[in-house]
């Protein structure tokens, strides 16, 4: 927004509220400002508690399955070496607290 259309504003809320009830609505509006950036910094923060130390760095994409299964397990400290994808898979599910997942024996119905 301009200035113009501060001013606008402005002047509009001068018309609607009048002088007398105006400093009492400025009031109002920077104690409900005041609440809404209180809990917005409550919920960031606990996202970031929530988010943990889980930060990835991506340098570009996988051009396969197993590089991304690879690049999964190191983050989360887990040797891959000698594991087929299925048991790294049931690590990384394992590691992150959801269900152990054999996802190569699965066969489509038809």
């Amino acid at each position: 927004m301009g200035n113009d259309w501060i001013m606008i504003a402005f002047v509009a809320l001068v018309m609607l509220l009048g002088t007398k009830r105006m400093p009492e609505a400025s009031r109002k509006i920077g104690k409900i400002m005041g609440q809404f950036n209180k809990t917005k910094n409550i919920v960031q923060d606990e996202i970031q508690k929530a988010k943990g130390d889980f930060s990835v760095p991506i340098q570009g994409p996988a051009a396969s399955e197993r590089q991304k299964l690879e690049v999964m397990a190191k983050t989360l400290g887990i040797d891959y070496v000698n594991k087929t994808d299925d048991d790294l898979r049931n690590l990384i599910s394992s590691k992150l607290g959801g269900q152990k997942t054999n996802q190569g024996s699965e066969q489509p119905t038809k």
